[in-house]
């Protein structure tokens, strides 16, 4: 192996270059679908949070929506309260105690979905409350329901007010599946570790991997940007200042006219 930094870094990409790739595939595999998934928990959950109860309302309505409000806010208090290492311990030794086995990938993305959709859920509360309360008003008065107001009021808005957060999540869970070594799932940085545990270095193997998260973070949070863009729609917009209904009207008039003078 050769003795200068530079050197060591050029041997281990072209002796172990391929498992780091396997493992940043991991990674990202792990990332971008526990993402989407927690998302959808977190829509979910935010939305039932915000369901409206009022005093004139079905007491067993009010009764069921007091229970599961209750399980949804302790769901989210327990799992933004306590590290990911040690949710992933609890849940994977949990279920493989009660005789559930699941496959590291399946206990990857079970364990980072539900962290992610705790930390979702209060983003998605806060950006439904941040829709003007009128637009819901003007909804229900048209008939609309809860949910219908939701799905094609409210949210839509929600959405453009949140994706920072949604890309900020993913970025998180990209660096943070590292901590998914300690049940044996085989990511960037299990991969890194068993590089390094096998030529007995560790600088020039955690420099590659700091520098293949960090190409991750930056492609990701440069493409989130560039659908926050696209979502927000052209900077400069032509305003109709003319009445064209009038303006056509006056048209016809001056058709009308010219057809009675030649007559």
């Amino acid at each position: 192996m050769p003795q200068d930094f530079f050197g060591r870094i050029l041997y281990l990409i072209d002796k172990y270059g391929a498992s780091l790739l396997r493992g940043a595939g991991g990674t990202l595999l792990i990332a971008v679908v526990s993402t989407l998934i927690g998302c959808v928990i977190g829509f979910i959950v935010g939305i039932v949070q915000t369901i409206p109860v009022s005093k004139r309302d079905n007491p067993v309505k009010r009764a069921v929506l007091f229970v599961v409000k209750l399980l949804l806010n302790i769901y989210v208090e327990v799992f933004r309260g306590t590290p990911m290492m040690v949710q992933a311990m609890f849940i994977y030794y949990g279920l493989v105690s009660g005789g559930v086995k699941l496959s590291w990938l399946m206990a990857s993305f079970l364990i980072v979905s539900i962290n992610t959709g705790a930390y979702m859920a209060e983003t998605v509360r806060g950006g439904i409350l941040s829709i003007d309360e009128g637009q819901s008003e003007g909804a229900k008065a048209i008939g609309m329901t809860h949910f219908q107001t939701m799905l094609q009021v409210i949210l839509p808005q929600a959405l453009r007010n949140i994706m920072p957060q949604i890309g900020n999540n993913l970025i998180i869970n990209i660096k943070d599946t590292c901590v998914l070594s300690v049940i044996g799932v085989v990511e960037l940085f299990f991969a890194t570790k068993s590089v390094a545990g096998a030529r007995y270095i560790y600088f020039e193997p955690f420099t590659i991997a700091m520098v293949m998260y960090l190409v991750m973070t930056v492609f990701f949070s440069r493409l989130l940007r560039y659908v926050e863009k696209k979502m927000d729609g052209p900077q400069n917009y032509d305003l109709a200042t003319k009445d064209t209904l009038a303006h056509t009207s006056g048209m016809f008039n001056f058709i009308g006219k010219d057809r009675g003078t030649r007559r």
